[in-house]
C-alpha cells in the first residue's frame, strides 16, 4: 500500500489522501484520516492532483517534419503544408517515422498525457504510416493509451482510392474513422466523404473523428453534414468534429441554429488553438480572422469540447512541445473565457472533455475502485496552474510513478 499526503483534489475543500493498492485507488479521504500504514508515503504539500491529460488531436507520424525534404511552407496557408507533405512523405520509412512519434510521445508524456488520439495519414498504397503506429501501439501501451485515426490526409476522393485505403486501415487495425472534406474538389464530394466515413464507422464498429472546415470559407458547412449524419446512424457522441474553424465566420444566425442541432446529435468538438489561430486568416488583411471555432458558444449550448497540440514541429505548424496546458491557456485567451468559473474549469478541456472524446469515461475518474492514474501540478488550485502554466511534477499510471520531476527551484532572488 502507498500513499499520496496532502493533495489538492479539484473543486473541493481541503487536502486529501489518496491511498493506492498496487493498480487501484483504495480509498480518498481527508488527509491523516485513514488509520493505515503505508509501506511508502509521498507528502504532495498542498499541490493540486487531477486526472492524467488527454491529448484529443495529434499528428504523431509528422513529428518533426517540418523540414523534410524541404523549407518550411512559405505562404503559412494549410492548403500549401497539404501540398508539401505529399511531395515529402514518400522518403519516409517505417523506423523513422516511430522514432519521430516517439519523439512526440515522450514529451507528452513529460507533460502528464497519458491518452493520445493520433490522426496517421493514410493515403499512402504503402500504409507505411499506418504499419510504424500499430508498432508504436503496442509498444507503448504500458506508459500510454494510444488511439489511431485512419486519416486520409489528401481525402477520400481527391486521392484516388483514398476511400479504399481507409478501409484498408481499419481492417489492419486503426481504431478511429478519419475525414476531410473541405479538401475535396466539390462540394458534393465533401458530403460524400462523410457519408462513406460513416457508413465506415458503423460497418467496423469504429469511433469517428473528421477534420471539419478547417479553413476561413463561411461557405464551408461540413458539420451539418457530420451532426446530420452523427444524429440520423446514431453514432451520436462517438463522432467528433476537428477543428471547424469556419464557424468563426459562419453568420450568428445560421450558427446559433446549429447549436441545439449539435447538442442534439451529440457530436464531440477538439479546437487546436495554437495551429488553428496560425494557420488561419492568411488570405485576409486587416482586421484578421485567427480561425478558433466558437468555443464558448458550444460550451454553453452543452456541447463536449476538448483542446489539443495538433503538431509539434511538422509542415503546418513549425512549433509545438506537447504541453497541454498551453492549449488551455490559448483556448481561454482566443476564445474570450476568462471568467474566474471558466479558468476554473478550464483543465476539464484536457481531460474529462478529452476522455468523453476519446470514449474512454469509464475508469478515467480519480476515485476509489478506479486504476490509480493521476497527475500531480506544481500550484496550489485550478487558478493558479492555469495562471502559471504549472509543470506536472509526478504522473502516476495505474500505480506506477512514470514520471517524476523536481518542483522548481530559485537559486538567487533581487529582493
Amino acid at each position: 500500500m502507498k500513499v499520496y499526503r496532502n493533495a489538492k483534489l479539484r473543486h473541493q475543500k481541503g487536502l486529501f489522501d489518496i491511498w493506492v493498492d498496487k493498480e487501484l485507488v483504495y480509498e480518498i479521504v481527508p488527509a491523516g484520516q485513514l488509520p493505515l500504514t503505508a509501506e511508502e508515503e509521498t507528502d504532495l504539500m498542498g499541490r493540486l492532483v487531477c486526472e492524467p491529460y488527454v491529448e484529443s488531436h495529434i499528428h504523431l507520424d509528422y513529428i518533426d517534419t517540418a523540414n523534410v525534404p524541404a523549407e518550411g511552407t512559405g505562404s503559412g496557408t494549410l492548403f500549401e503544408a497539404i501540398d508539401k507533405w505529399s511531395d515529402s512523405k514518400s522518403v519516409l520509412k517505417i523506423q523513422d517515422i516511430k522514432e519521430r512519434a516517439y519523439k512526440g510521445i515522450k514529451a507528452e508524456i513529460r507533460n502528464g498525457v497519458q491518452y493520445i488520439r493520433t490522426h496517421v495519414d493514410v493515403t499512402d498504397p504503402n500504409l507505411t504510416a499506418l504499419k510504424a503506429m500499430l508498432e508504436v501501439k503496442e509498444e507503448v501501451k504500458d506508459y500510454l493509451y494510444l488511439q489511431l485515426i485512419a486519416f486520409p490526409q489528401e481525402g477520400y476522393y481527391a486521392y484516388k482510392g483514398g476511400d479504399e485505403l481507409v478501409e484498408e486501415a481499419l481492417k489492419m487495425g486503426a481504431d478511429v474513422v478519419g475525414g476531410i472534406p473541405h479538401f475535396e474538389f466539390t462540394r458534393e464530394l465533401g458530403e460524400k466523404s462523410v457519408k462513406k466515413a460513416f457508413e465506415l464507422a458503423v460497418k467496423y464498429d469504429r469511433l469517428l473523428d473528421i477534420h471539419c472546415d478547417e479553413t476561413d470559407d463561411s461557405e464551408s458547412r461540413f458539420v451539418e453534414n457530420i451532426a446530420a449524419e452523427a444524429y440520423y446512424t446514431g453514432v451520436g457522441s462517438r463522432a467528433t468534429a476537428s477543428h471547424t474553424c469556419a464557424m468563426s465566420s459562419y453568420n450568428n444566425a445560421y450558427a446559433f441554429k446549429m447549436m441545439s442541432k449539435f447538442k442534439k446529435a451529440g457530436i464531440n468538438f477538439v479546437s487546436c488553438p495554437t495551429e488553428n489561430c496560425y494557420l488561419q486568416g492568411r488570405y485576409d488583411g486587416y482586421p484578421k480572422r485567427r480561425g478558433i471555432t466558437r468555443i464558448d458558444q458550444l460550451v454553453e449550448a452543452g456541447c463536449n469540447v476538448s483542446l489539443a497540440q495538433d503538431s509539434i514541429s511538422d509542415p503546418w505548424y513549425p512549433l509545438g512541445n506537447g504541453n497541454m496546458i498551453h492549449q488551455v491557456d490559448f483556448g481561454l485567451h482566443l476564445g474570450h473565457m476568462m471568467s474566474v468559473e471558466q479558468i476554473q474549469n478550464g483543465l476539464d478541456f484536457i481531460t474529462i472533455n478529452g476522455a468523453k472524446t476519446l470514449s474512454i469515461e469509464d475508469g478515467y475518474d480519480l476515485k476509489k475502485g478506479n486504476k490509480a492514474s493521476f497527475i500531480v501540478l506544481d500550484a496550489p488550485d485550478e487558478l493558479s496552474a492555469i495562471r502559471e502554466r504549472a509543470h506536472v511534477l509526478l504522473s502516476v499510471r495505474n500505480g506506477k510513478e512514470i514520471i517524476v520531476k523536481k518542483p522548481e527551484e530559485i537559486v538567487k532572488e533581487p529582493f
